[in-house]
C-alpha cells in the first residue's frame, strides 16, 4: 500500500459519507432474498452484495463467520468479495474478532494483514480482551503493509460491559484500550487523516462513552460504529453518543440496507439514502 489505511478511510468517508454496510450472509436474511442457503445461495448473495456497494460507500464490512460456516467453499467466495471490492477501489473490513497472544496472534496477523496474505482486506476486527499489547503482531504487520486494525473498545452487547466497564487502578477496561490505540496513532495527531488502528463502539451505547471518560478526541483514532438502523442507532443518536467525535466515526449499518434486497437497484437505492443521511453530520 502506498498510502496508510487511516488516510484512505477519511478521502472514502469525505467521497462517499461515513457509511460502511455490512455483508451477513446468515440463513434467514439468505433465504428471504428466495436464495437457497448453501453455496450457491451465499455466493448470489454475496455477488449482488458487491454490485450493489462497491463505488458507492466508504467502506464494506464481510463477517466472516458467514462465509467459514460453509467451510472452504465459504472461504473462496470470501476471497472474491475481498478482490472485487478492492478492484472496484472499495475499502474492506473484516469482520473476524480475531485475538490471541505469541505466535498465534502473528499468525492470523500474516493471515489477513500481511504481504502473502491471499486476498486481505484494508482492515481486520481484532479483540483485546487477553491485553491490548497481545495485538501487537497484528499491530505492527499493519503499519508495516498500510494496513488497519478496529479494536473492540465498548461493544452494545448487555453482556459486553461487565467486563468492559469494570475497573482497575482507576480506569475502565475499556478506557486503557482507547489509549492504547491512541498511543498507536500518535504519529498521525495534528494532521488531517485519521490513524489507522480504529475502535470499535457500538452506536447503541448511548452515555457510555462519556461514562467511562473516554477520549476519543485528541487522537486521530477512527471509530467503527455497528448498530445504525435496524439495531436502533439513529443520526441524532450518533451525535450524542460521539460528541465531538462524530466527525471520526464510520456508521455501520447491515439488515437495513441488506433487507432492501434481492433487487440490486433496491439495494443501491437504499445504500444512497442512507450514506446521504449520515453526510451532513
Amino acid at each position: 500500500m502506498t498510502q496508510a489505511f487511516g488516510a484512505r478511510l477519511h478521502d472514502a468517508m469525505a467521497a462517499h459519507g461515513p457509511l460502511c454496510v455490512g455483508i451477513d450472509p446468515h440463513r434467514g436474511l439468505v433465504e428471504s432474498w428466495g436464495l437457497s442457503y448453501d453455496v450457491a445461495g451465499l455466493e448470489r448473495f454475496a455477488l449482488t452484495c458487491v454490485e450493489a456497494f462497491a463505488g458507492r460507500v466508504a467502506a464494506v464490512k464481510p463477517q466472516s463467520a458467514f462465509f467459514e460456516v460453509f467451510g472452504s467453499r465459504g472461504l473462496a467466495v470470501l476471497e472474491r468479495v475481498l478482490t472485487d471490492l478492492h478492484e472496484a477501489g472499495t475499502l474492506t473490513i473484516l469482520d473476524a474478532k480475531r485475538g490471541d497472544i505469541g505466535s498465534t496472534m502473528g499468525a492470523y496477523a500474516e493471515a489477513y494483514l500481511g504481504p502473502d496474505a491471499v486476498a486481505p482486506p484494508d482492515a481486520l476486527t481484532v479483540s483485546p480482551y487477553l491485553g491490548y499489547e497481545s495485538l501487537r503482531p497484528a499491530i505492527d504487520l499493519a503499519e508495516q503493509t498500510g494496513r488497519g486494525l478496529f479494536v473492540l473498545a465498548l461493544t452494545s452487547n448487555p453482556e459486553g460491559a461487565t467486563v468492559q466497564h469494570a475497573v482497575r487502578d482507576g480506569r475502565s477496561v475499556a478506557a486503557s484500550v482507547v489509549e492504547g490505540a491512541a498511543a498507536d496513532n500518535a504519529p498521525a495527531r495534528g494532521r488531517t487523516e485519521l490513524g489507522s488502528i480504529g475502535l470499535v463502539i457500538g452506536a447503541t451505547v448511548g452515555r457510555a462513552v462519556q461514562d467511562l471518560g473516554l477520549d476519543l478526541v485528541s487522537a486521530a483514532t477512527p471509530v467503527l460504529a455497528p448498530g445504525f438502523g435496524a439495531q436502533g442507532g439513529t443520526v441524532d443518536s450518533l451525535a450524542s453518543t460521539f460528541g465531538a467525535a462524530r466527525g471520526q466515526v464510520l456508521a455501520a449499518s447491515s439488515r437495513e440496507i441488506l433487507a432492501a434486497g434481492p433487487d440490486p437497484s433496491r439495494l443501491v437505492a437504499r445504500t444512497v439514502e442512507v450514506a446521504e443521511a449520515l453526510r451532513p453530520a
